[in-house]
């Protein structure tokens, strides 16, 4: 498979590594700023799925390999740094917003669409910490003088509309949640009974529907075309990977390639399109703005590949979902796709679907006896090295707190790799 190719003799020399990431990153951002671009692997993924966002997915595993930061000075080797904590206070602001902008006339609707968003079951926050951090890390001071006080009117004005890109993308994120759940016939999500399980699936359906249409209005009043279109591709992108999801052949249910892209239209094009709005509303250049959309988009990755990797040594507690949960809902994932290339036999077994559960224990043997989860581990770590290199290829810069979110976005890409729920 194009998969096993590509980046396999850079695991001998970590320091060639980073070297080459950040040349891999450098001829990514060229090769979107060239139409001409003739890159075969790009090529070949547009005659797959017929548009122009399939990106490259297929970075190798590196065995073995681990992230080494090559920091802009010496000195930025510090204390570690909590990301979720730097943001705090934003967070409990952006919580607070966020139910207040979910708001409803219809009393039932209402309760439907604030689900999610109440004291203890907000979630991790995740991408919301992401892009506050992300906003830190590219600010961009006022050269031109400026009357007194005006720089930081700028500055509050631009900090406030980051922070509605936030509240956006977890309105999108919970509204894709409530819509998915509906779809997996889920009854348990963040710990507690899933929405359609409490209220139906058309009510659940319809919040989803009512979060998408806030955060439409909220998208709307930036009044920035630029980043309209980006978080509306987004949407787009969201439906394009459930539908991908459902709608299989038996070659492309078993394609790496394919479940690549589709993790990208459902996972990593949220944060990373998110990113690249946190940049362009900050007046960044085309090619840090590149840059910030790398970092999320391989962050976004990594998250899913080791969401894949918990769904199988996970427990239901620990993951706030039932455990096992895509492979008994059909759902082929990294693990499973990496241990059908050491045992073949397995694809007769994927093929024959996985209702009936003798299949699944069938499929489970065969994972355990292969190097599914650690290949899928390792995929993940390659991603986050790739979104650790973005960040290390940001413009140099003194400023204290700039470099203190960077730390810390750096951070975020060990965290993911190694968390355990």
């Amino acid at each position: 498979m194009l998969f096993s190719h590509g980046l396999s003799r850079i695991q001998r020399n970590p320091r060639a590594s980073m070297l080459t990431c950040r040349w891999l990153l450098s001829h990514l951002i060229d090769s979107h700023n060239s139409s001409t671009s003739s890159h075969s692997l790009r090529d070949s993924a547009h005659k797959v799925w017929g548009c122009r966002e399939a990106y490259t997915w297929s970075v190798p595993a590196l065995h073995g390999f681990r992230h080494q930061i090559h920091h802009q000075s010496s000195s930025i080797i510090e204390e570690q740094l909590d990301p979720f904590s730097l943001v705090a206070d934003e967070l409990s602001l952006l919580a607070n917003k966020l139910r207040s902008m979910v708001v409803a006339e219809v009393p039932k609707l209402a309760s439907a669409a604030e689900y999610f968003f109440k004291m203890g079951v907000e979630g991790k926050r995740f991408r919301p910490t992401v892009l506050l951090l992300m906003a830190t890390a590219l600010n961009v001071r006022v050269l031109e003088p400026l009357p007194e006080g005006a720089g930081d009117a700028l500055m509050t004005e631009l900090r406030t509309r980051q922070q509605c890109i936030a509240e956006i993308t977890e309105m999108i994120h919970v509204a894709s949640l409530l819509h998915d759940d509906v779809l997996d016939d889920a009854d348990t999500r963040r710990g507690i009974g899933s929405l359609n399980l409490v209220m139906g699936n058309k009510l659940a359906v319809l919040a989803g529907d009512f979060l998408l249409s806030r955060a439409c209005v909220a998208l709307a009043s930036l009044k920035n075309t630029e980043v309209v279109t980006l978080l509306a591709t987004v949407v787009e992108h969201l439906v394009t990977g459930e539908t991908m999801q459902m709608t299989t052949s038996s070659d492309q249910r078993c394609s790496m390639e394919y479940y690549m892209q589709k993790t990208y239209y459902k996972t990593a094009s949220l944060i990373s399109n998110s990113c690249k709005a946190i940049a362009l509303l900050a007046g960044q250049s085309t090619e840090v703005a590149m840059l910030a959309f790398e970092y999320g988009k391989n962050l976004g990755l990594a998250y899913q590949l080791i969401d894949d990797v918990l769904d199988f040594t996970g427990t239901s507690a620990s993951l706030g979902k039932g455990s096992l949960s895509d492979i008994r809902h059909g759902i082929v994932t990294a693990p499973i796709l990496f241990a059908m290339e050491e045992f073949p036999q397995l694809r007769a077994v994927v093929d024959q679907g996985f209702e009936n559960p003798s299949n699944v224990d069938i499929a489970l043997e065969y994972l355990g006896k292969s190097r599914g989860i650690q290949r899928t581990r390792e995929l993940a770590t390659s991603h986050a090295n790739l979104a650790a290199a973005a960040i290390d290829a940001l413009p140099e810069t003194d400023d204290e707190e700039v470099r203190k979110s960077r730390r810390a976005l750096l951070d975020l890409t060990q965290r993911v790799i190694t968390r355990n729920k």
